[in-house]
């Protein structure tokens, strides 16, 4: 056999041992829900970006 080339009863052999159940599976949709998600922390933008700087000036001293 040349490079790249490949016997078809191996492929079978390889193949013949993945069988699964569905059941087995799972789900990606199982918690799937509608809605949305909100929240206001009462900060303005200028608190938020000076307290992101605090928290990056602290991880500096690490």
């Amino acid at each position: 056999m040349g490079f790249g080339s490949y016997d078809e009863s191996e492929q079978e052999k390889q193949n013949s041992g993945t069988d699964y159940d569905n059941e087995d599976a799972v789900s990606v949709h199982e918690n799937d829900h509608d809605g949305t998600v909100s929240f206001d922390t009462g900060a303005s933008s200028e608190d938020l970006v000076d307290r992101l700087q605090d928290m990056k000036d602290d991880g500096d001293d690490e």
